[in-house]
């Protein structure tokens, strides 16, 4: 009996230390396994996906952003002399007593310029025959903010065609397309009733590039004269529109910046008709564009 507790003794300090061995063996397992996982976390937090790399790439950025691109230059940056816009001939046809015509105070000529004329022809006891002729332009400078010039000339010309249909009193009101002169334009007719007689109105407002040419020609029967023919006044004045932004082209026409549609070189295709009588003015950037006043009939 002695034996066998002895036996039973000797034995438990040897199961113990197999126990100890056996959770020492496991203890390394898991911290084997856990240096393992450290490590491979470390490396894969080394390493870029593409999306990381995306990020990163736009962090370091120089711009911080992408930038917008840049507006196109204006084509054109000079104007003509809007009284010598008109040959001669022209001018005498349209306004046969016009004279050489009064231009508009402007301390920008290279922006807007105006100029008018106005004919009275008496022909005693039968009445006389009243003509006013108005030349308008307007040049626009691409600006980073608001727009491409010639973007801007677009949206001037549109206001114009809308002030001009919206002339109080006018009556049997009519727009249409006019082609060949310049790049868009249109031709705004009316009559309108004043106390002097019954006036036919044409207005012509054509863009050719970043330029706005506006051509207001009007004219009436007096003191019981015959009142003028609207067709052959519209005719009249949509050639004199051609005439200006012929004017227009030949004063860009040695230095003229590319167009957005790269049409460098070919300026007068877009005039419709050869100017014979026009001279360029200085550059300058333009200001904001001023309406263009209604045209009045004087006597």
């Amino acid at each position: 009996m002695h034996s066998v507790t002895s036996e039973g003794t000797m034995h438990r300090p040897a199961q113990r230390l197999t126990r100890v061995l056996a959770c020492a063996a496991a203890v390394t397992v898991i911290i084997g396994a856990s240096g393992c996982s450290s490590d491979s976390g470390s490396d894969d937090a080394g390493k870029k996906t593409p999306a990381n790399a995306s990020a990163s790439g736009a962090a370091t950025s120089p711009s911080g952003g992408s930038s917008a691109p840049k507006v196109p230059e204006a084509a054109y940056a000079k104007l003509p002399d809007p009284c010598e816009s008109l040959a001669k001939k022209t001018r005498e046809d349209l306004v046969p007593k016009g004279g050489a015509g009064k231009a508009s105070t402007s301390d920008d000529t290279a922006t807007r310029g105006t100029c008018s004329w106005s004919s009275l022809d008496n022909n005693g006891v039968k009445g006389s025959q009243f003509r006013w002729l108005n030349v308008s332009l307007l040049r626009f400078d691409s600006d980073q903010t608001r727009g491409a010039g010639d973007k801007l000339a677009g949206e001037y010309l549109a206001k114009q065609v809308k002030d001009a249909e919206a002339t109080n009193g006018a009556k049997k009101l009519g727009t249409t397309p006019l082609s060949g002169t310049g790049d868009e334009a249109r031709t705004v007719r009316y009559d309108l009733k004043k106390k002097e007689g019954d006036f036919k109105q044409q207005t012509v407002v054509a863009r050719v590039e970043n330029v706005v040419v506006t051509l207001d020609y009007n004219g009436a029967g007096l003191a019981g004269d015959r009142t003028p023919d609207a067709a052959a006044l519209t005719k009249s004045a949509e050639r004199a529109a051609k005439e200006v932004v012929a004017a227009v082209v030949a004063a860009n026409e040695k230095d003229a910046a590319p167009s957005a549609s790269g049409d460098k070189g070919k300026p007068k295709d877009k005039s419709g008709d050869k100017q014979a009588d026009a001279d360029g003015g200085a550059g300058a950037s333009p200001e904001a564009p001023a309406k263009n006043k209604s045209p009045k009939a004087t006597s």
